[in-house]
């Protein structure tokens, strides 16, 4: 049985697991009488009857698969290197060259019209679907409906199905292929109904923005969206970099021009830019890789809110030009906090005055800002890693924030 990662579309994440087979379910009165309340608001946003009816078709309760998908949301963290191994693999980085030549002048003409890097795209896709070849098959309204009858995440999934009833009024794609991922992520991009309606693009001119079957329209729908999500086209996402000894992590944001003149280098050997902003990111804690990243690498994490997701599809782009694998080695076994453990050190952050955001259980900038400000403050290394050390020396009682 194939497995999905965590993913985020439109800024949407969920859990990894195994997918299920779609069960249309037995015929149920309380969902049918939900599918027909939604009738007067699609009306309102331009949607058919037709289009309404024929949408619905065949399905008669929820998905009995994707409810025990919802029951069964696991807080495991995987550790960033675990989800390097699988998302940037030997075979995928073939398989991306291969599709980078044959697909060359498709991607320069995108890459002059949004001034993404073909690269990135490519790693995307990659991560997204495997260029492609495992887009997920899902029906989309199928599984919108058993989402948003359950009310699971609040509107959010009503808010996406009349999204999706939207599009089909469109005639971008027929119901029986719009298809996807089980929690309504669609095509070779994953992107939620919302997220298409606001970004993709037809970028091959046959009048439907096809993200389905087009590799062009989906190529170009994924650089649409890092456009209109901030990318700067004259920076780079990040770089792995070497620290010297005895170097200052407290200063871990500021000019590029500035690490260069503490004795940053690039791992590669090659100098770096002489302009822009980037801050220091130890995914794995003082010893592992450091990178230094940009605001492209934020530009990333808002089609996926992921540090390691942003971190794979940045590296997955450096070896599809032909760079080399990280130079430093990750920790062989180091400790670090699941899912309660980071909501356990948010609640203590927060209640120190360190941490302003959500309980939700999920590294990322905020979480580490905090940590950041914490270990500054507490006289320790500022990596902004978090352990379960740190989790214990502030259940013991941190210092609050001056």
């Amino acid at each position: 049985m194939p497995t999905r990662r965590a993913f985020v579309a439109g800024g949407l994440c969920l859990a990894a697991g195994p997918i299920r087979a779609a069960e249309a379910g037995r015929p149920d009165g309380a969902f049918r009488a939900f599918i027909e309340a939604l009738r007067p608001e699609a009306a309102a946003r331009g949607v058919s009857p037709r289009t309404f009816d024929a949408a619905f078709r065949g399905i008669a309760g929820p998905d009995a698969g994707i409810q025990a998908r919802i029951r069964g949301q696991s807080e495991f963290v995987r550790p960033v290197w675990d989800y390097l191994v699988g998302a940037v693999s030997a075979g995928r980085i073939a398989r991306g060259r291969a599709r980078a030549t044959a697909l060359a002048p498709t991607l320069s003409a995108i890459e002059r019209r949004y001034g993404v890097p073909a690269g990135v795209l490519l790693a995307l896709w990659g991560i997204e679907s495997d260029f492609g070849a495992s887009a997920g098959s899902v029906p989309t309204i199928r599984a919108l409906t058993t989402l948003a009858a359950a009310r699971y995440r609040g509107t959010l999934f009503r808010d996406e199905l009349l999204a999706a009833l939207t599009i089909l009024e469109r005639g971008d794609v027929a119901p029986d292929r719009m298809s996807g991922s089980w929690a309504g992520a669609m095509g070779q991009v994953q992107f939620l109904p919302s997220t298409y309606l606001a970004h993709a693009v037809d970028f091959d001119g046959d009048g439907r923005r096809d993200i389905w079957t087009s590799d062009g329209d989906s190529l170009a729908s994924i650089a649409a969206y890092l456009k209109d999500l901030g990318w700067d086209p004259a920076v780079s996402w990040g770089y792995e970099v070497l620290l010297p000894g005895g170097f200052d992590l407290s200063g871990y944001a500021g000019d590029i021009d500035d690490f260069a003149k503490r004795g940053v280098r690039r791992a590669d050997g090659k100098p770096l830019p002489g302009r822009g902003h980037a801050s220091l990111f130890l995914p794995g804690g003082l010893g592992a890789p450091a990178f230094l990243i940009t605001d492209n690498f934020e530009v990333i994490r808002g089609y996926n809110t992921s540090d390691a997701y942003a971190l794979a599809v940045g590296h997955f782009a450096d070896r599809l030009d032909g760079g080399p694998s990280l130079a430093a080695p990750w920790p062989a076994a180091a400790a670090r906090l699941d899912g309660p453990g980071l909501k356990a050190l948010q609640s203590g952050l927060a209640a120190a005055g360190y941490y302003e955001g959500p309980n939700d259980g999920r590294a990322g900038p905020r979480l580490r800002e905090a940590v950041r400000r914490y270990q500054i403050s507490a006289g320790l290394p500022a990596d902004g890693y978090a352990t379960p050390a740190l989790l214990a020396r502030i259940k013991d009682g941190p210092p609050a924030r001056p």
